[in-house]
């Protein structure tokens, strides 16, 4: 038997494992025991990749599912930028994803999957459609990161240098991939506002159930530990502490600028689940999102949430268990992203407030 692994909100040991300019990666262990893993690749068939401009705050970041996952999506913000979130209805035919593109750059960065593609293809992953053809099945979304990567967005090569370095070992978190140019606490304006980024999180059971997830946190809300109640990141007051957004809901007018926001995500299992069964722990993994992002789904975000079940495991679960652990891990990959991000001249991360994270005021 295998006992229950969970590595719960650990306090971030910030391990370089090295700088690559040329495929724009850091590699960053965030865990309390570095040989442990609580990362979305706990799941079997998962790897993760990312680019990072080595001289620009934007990226993209990969998630492959080796021989496809069923795959099922839900968008609840009022600004997507995605592609192929149609297909991933259950009504429709194709039922199997190759690959999910999380990407910076607004709608310029979908090209990013172009570059996944065209790596998928070469190595025969994708619909069959034909003897010696294949259409890759990726779907894609973004997050608006513009204004702070000058205007740089990643493109097809960004997108197969991801691929290329895609791996089912450490997951970096904080400023790499998406999460480079990803920002939080906008409610304020952007001189208020902290640094975002992403970040990641597993839960595997006795039963052999594993669930994770990755996410990228841009949102125009503020990041709140659904464990304790307390702001981890978000709006900043002129003296350094948190204005707390449920105060700010109740009183001046958000400056967030609207559309610029968006937290998006990938949850994965190793469940055998239909692509109706996907959709529903899409559907219930947004709630984590909810738990630890406030304000959530607004109309100026775009958050979107993919599933992927890689069918593994057949028996020892059910629907709802495998989408509620997805909702609790979605949650922690939120605070974690946060916490692992550094910051910039202009823009602090939670690393450098002292005060972050103390008990807040609900305004209740």
């Amino acid at each position: 038997m295998r006992r229950a692994k969970r590595v719960g909100l650990p306090a971030l040991i910030m391990t370089s494992l090295g700088f690559s300019p040329a495929a724009g990666q850091e590699n960053v262990a965030g865990l309390e025991n570095p040989t442990a893993a609580d990362w979305i690749t706990d799941v079997a068939g998962i790897r993760v990749g990312h680019f990072t401009y080595a001289d620009a705050h934007t990226g993209c970041t990969v998630v492959i599912a080796d021989g496809g996952a069923t795959g099922g999506v839900d968008v609840r913000g009022g600004a997507p930028g995605t592609a192929e979130t149609d297909l991933l209805d259950p009504v429709n035919t194709v039922q199997e994803v190759n690959a999910v593109v999380l990407s910076g750059g607004s709608a310029y960065g979908l090209a990013a999957r172009d570059g996944v593609m065209r790596y998928l293809e070469e190595r025969g992953e994708g619909y069959r459609v034909g003897a010696d053809l294949v259409v890759p099945i990726v779907p894609a979304a973004i997050i608006f990161d513009l204004r702070l990567s000058g205007g740089v967005r990643p493109g097809p090569d960004c997108g197969y240098e991801a691929a290329a370095g895609a791996s089912a070992g450490v997951v970096a978190e904080g400023n790499v991939g998406a999460g480079a140019g990803a920002t939080v606490g906008k409610m304020r304006g952007m001189a208020m506002a902290m640094k975002g980024g992403l970040g990641t999180a597993s839960i595997t059971l006795e039963s052999g159930l594993a669930v994770g997830a990755i996410v990228v946190v841009n949102a125009a809300g503020d990041v709140i530990d659904p464990r304790t109640g307390r702001i981890v990141a978000g709006a900043r007051t002129e003296d350094g502490g948190f204005a707390d957004a449920r105060l700010i809901l109740r009183g001046e007018a958000p400056r967030s600028r609207p559309r610029e926001n968006t937290t998006i995500g990938v949850v994965a299992s190793n469940a055998r689940l239909t692509q109706a069964e996907a959709t529903k722990v899409a559907q219930m993994a947004q709630d984590g999102l909810a738990r630890a992002i406030v304000p959530a789904h607004t109309p100026g975000d775009g958050d979107t949430v993919f599933s992927l079940a890689t069918g593994t495991l057949e028996t020892g679960f059910n629907v709802g268990q495998v989408g509620a652990l997805a909702a609790e891990v979605m949650a922690d990959a939120i605070v974690r992203a946060v916490r692992a991000a550094r910051g910039l001249p202009s823009l602090p991360a939670v690393r450098d407030l002292p005060g972050a994270g103390r008990p807040s005021n609900p305004g209740r």
